[in-house]
C-alpha cells in the first residue's frame, strides 16, 4: 500500500475500533449493572445487554446505502454522533427501560459498512483485501482489550461513567475522521465490500452462505448469553465483585491463544478449514457442558478458556469463509448479510439469555447453548463440503453493457478462470478461479491490455 493508503486505512481503522470499543466495553459488566436498576427483570436485563445488535442489523446495511447518496464521511458522522447520544441517554438514565433505549441508540449508529466503503474509495483494488484484513484485527483487538478493561475501569470509574467514555470516544472518532482520513475524489458502488439489493435474495438462499450464516447468528447468540448469565453467577453465585472479573477474562483469554493460532495455521491449508471448523465449535459445545455440571468457579473458568479458544478460531475462520464462497461479483452482499445475522444473534442471544437465566439460573443457560451448538454441530458434520476458490479483482477500461458482457465471456475463455462478471460502471472485473489450473499469465496479460486500452 502507498502511504496515503496506510494512512486512511490507519485512520478508518481506529475510528471503526473507537465505536466497537465503546460498545464492547460494557458488554462484560452491564447484566450485574442492569440487574441493580429500577423496573429491571431478568428479561430486561438480557434484552439492555444485547439490544444495540437489534438496531444494528436493521440499520447497518441502509447506512451503507445512505452513504452512496449523502457522501460517507457525512453518514459516518451521523452514526457517531447518534452512537454518543445514546450512550449519553444511557449515562443519565437511573431506569433500565432508560438504559436499554440507550443501548438502542448506540446500535443505530451503525457505521461499518459506511466505513467500508469509505475504505474501498480510499484504497486501489490490488490492495482491498489487506485494507479490509487490518479492519477485521482492529475490531478483534479491542474485543479483547475492552472485556478486560471495561470490569478495571468500572472498580476505578463506576460503570456509568464507562457510557460516558464511549459517548467522548464517539466524539474523538469524528475528529480523527475529518482531520485525518483523506475525502476521496469520487464515490463509487464496490461490490466486493457493499451490500447490492438485487442480490441479497441470491445470498439469503445459497445453502452454503446459509450455513455460515446461522453459525455466526448462533455463535454471537451464545457470546452475549454468556455475559447475560456468568457476570451475574459471578456476583451472585460466588460472590466476586464485578470490578475483579477482570482478571478471569485475562488470563482465560491469554491462555486461549496457544489453542486458537495452531488451529488457524490449520485450517489455512486448503480444505482442512471444514475439519478445524467442528473441532472450534465442539470447543463451544464442551465450555457449555462444563458450565452446566460445574457451575462453581473453576466450571466457569475452564468453560470460559474452552470458549474463548473456540470462539477466537471461529471469527477469524468464518468471514474468510463468506468471501470464498459468495458469488464472485457478490462478496459484499454476502459480507453484509452476513454481519446483519451477527448482529440478531447479539439481540436474540441476549433477550432470550435473561428470561432464561431468571427462570433456571446459569446452568438453564448453559443448556439452551448447548443445545443450538449441538444443532450447529450436526449441521456441520452432516452437510456437504464446498470446493474453495480465490477470486481476483482485475482493472477494465470503460465499457458499455454488450462490451461489458464480451469481456466477461473473454475471460471465461481462460483455463481456470471458473466465473467472470464484468461491472462496466466499475470499470472492474470480478474473477473467481481455480489456482491450480489457472494460466496466470493469459490473466496477467489481459489485464495489461485493458490497462493499456484505457
Amino acid at each position: 500500500m502507498t502511504g496515503a493508503e496506510k494512512r486512511a486505512v490507519a485512520g478508518l481503522a481506529g475510528i471503526l475500533a473507537l465505536r466497537m470499543f465503546g460498545l464492547f466495553l460494557l458488554l462484560p459488566v452491564l447484566a450485574v449493572y442492569a440487574r441493580s436498576l429500577p423496573g429491571s427483570t431478568p428479561l430486561l436485563v438480557g434484552i439492555a445487554v444485547g439490544s444495540y445488535g437489534l438496531s444494528q442489523a436493521l440499520l447497518q446495511i441502509p447506512f451503507g446505502w445512505w452513504s452512496d447518496r449523502l457522501g460517507r464521511k457525512q453518514v459516518i458522522t451521523i452514526g457517531l454522533v447518534i452512537f454518543a447520544l445514546g450512550s449519553i441517554l444511557a449515562a443519565s438514565g437511573d431506569h433500565i427501560v432508560t438504559v436499554t433505549m440507550g443501548r438502542l441508540l448506540q446500535g443505530a449508529g451503525a457505521i461499518a459498512a459506511a466505513v467500508l466503503a469509505l475504505t474501498a474509495d480510499l484504497t486501489r483494488e490490488q490492495n482491498r483485501h489487506k485494507a479490509m484484513a487490518v479492519l477485521g484485527m482492529a475490531i478483534g483487538a479491542v474485543f479483547m482489550v475492552s472485556l478486560v478493561a471495561g470490569p478495571a475501569l468500572a472498580r476505578i470509574l463506576g460503570v456509568k461513567s464507562l457510557f460516558w467514555i464511549t459517548a467522548g470516544l464517539a466524539l474523538v472518532a469524528i475528529v480523527a475522521l475529518w482531520r485525518f482520513v483523506p475525502t476521496p475524489a469520487r464515490s463509487v458502488t464496490h461490490r466486493d465490500v457493499q451490500t447490492a439489493p438485487e442480490q441479497i435474495r441470491q445470498v439469503l438462499t445459497d445453502p452454503h452462505l446459509l450455513r455460515l450464516n446461522s453459525g455466526i447468528f448462533m455463535l454471537h447468540a451464545v457470546l452475549t448469553a454468556l455475559f447475560v448469565s456468568v457476570p451475574l453467577a459471578l456476583t451472585t453465585g460466588l460472590g466476586i465483585e464485578v470490578t475483579e472479573h477482570w482478571k478471569i477474562y485475562l488470563s482465560v483469554l491469554v491462555c486461549s491463544i496457544p489453542v486458537m493460532i495452531p488451529l488457524i495455521l490449520l485450517a489455512g491449508r486448503g480444505t482442512r478449514v471444514f475439519t478445524v471448523m467442528p473441532v472450534a465449535v465442539g470447543l463451544l459445545l464442551a465450555a457449555q457442558f462444563m458450565i452446566l455440571f460445574r457451575p462453581d468457579y473453576w466450571g466457569l473458568a475452564v468453560g470460559l478458556w474452552l470458549f474463548f479458544c473456540g470462539f477466537n478460531t471461529l471469527e477469524a475462520l468464518l468471514p474468510s469463509l463468506v468471501s470464498q464462497l459468495a458469488p464472485v461479483a457478490g462478496k459484499g452482499t454476502a459480507i453484509g448479510v452476513y454481519n446483519t445475522w451477527e448482529f440478531f444473534g447479539v439481540f436474540v442471544g441476549g433477550a432470550t439469555a435473561g428470561w432464561i437465566h431468571g427462570a433456571y439460573g446459569i446452568t438453564g443457560v448453559a443448556a439452551m447453548c448447548a443445545g443450538g451448538l449441538g444443532i450447529w454441530l450436526l449441521g456441520l458434520l452432516t452437510g456437504s463440503t464446498p470446493a474453495l476458490f480465490d477470486s481476483r479483482l482485475l482493472r477494465i477500461n470503460g465499457q458499455s453493457a454488450d462490451g461489458a458482457r464480451t469481456l466477461s465471456d473473454e475471460l471465461s475463455r481462460i483455463p481456470g478462470v471458473l466465473e467472470a462478471t464484468v461491472v462496466a460502471e466499475e470499470s472492474v472485473a470480478y474473477v473467481r478461479v481455480d489456482s491450480k489450473r489457472l494460466d496466470e499469465d493469459r490473466l496477467v496479460q489481459f489485464e495489461l491490455t485493458q490497462i493499456g486500452d484505457s
